[in-house]
């Protein structure tokens, strides 16, 4: 938390193909040197893909695996005492959105799949369908939380 000014989010512009800033955001997320045309390509490369394995829309697949990855609680480390508490809390929408983008993509790297493009629509179908990694992670991230409920009331 910053002791001299205010910090203001950065409004991300929609994209212009879905007209989605969700969209846009995963697009920044992939962004490697800078090279937007690149992660662009992969991306709507993946929607491509997306629309022919499974004949729906792919901006609605892609809505429902984010809403799928994103985790509502979560666990953060305090310290109390002498000791260090892992304290279940509540997930912002902010903080949500890009852990999803995170886990999607992070996982796609990890897919068996030849190009990025491949990896990454496999992983969003998985995670629509309520299956895969980035699934997996979210199911591990609210265990954590569940098992440490115990220590909510440090939380402020």
């Amino acid at each position: 938390m910053p002791r001299r000014k205010r910090i203001f989010n950065r409004e991300v512009p929609a994209d212009p193909k879905y007209g989605s800033v969700s969209v846009s955001c995963f697009i920044n997320g992939l962004l490697r040197r800078g090279k937007r045309s690149v992660a662009e390509r992969m991306f709507y490369g993946a929607f491509d893909l997306m629309q022919k394995k499974t004949n729906g829309d792919p901006l609605e697949l892609f809505n429902k695996a984010m809403k799928n990855v994103g985790p509502v609680v979560e666990v953060k480390s305090r310290r109390v005492g002498g000791a260090t508490y892992q304290v279940p809390i509540e997930v912002s929408p902010s903080r949500r959105q890009a852990l999803a983008i995170r886990w999607l993509i992070g996982y796609a790297k990890a897919r068996g799949e030849k190009t990025m493009a491949e990896k990454l629509a496999g992983e969003m179908i998985a995670a629509a369908k309520g299956e895969g990694n980035a699934i997996k992670n979210r199911d591990d991230t609210h265990k954590m939380a569940d098992a440490n409920k115990a220590f909510a009331h440090f939380r402020w």
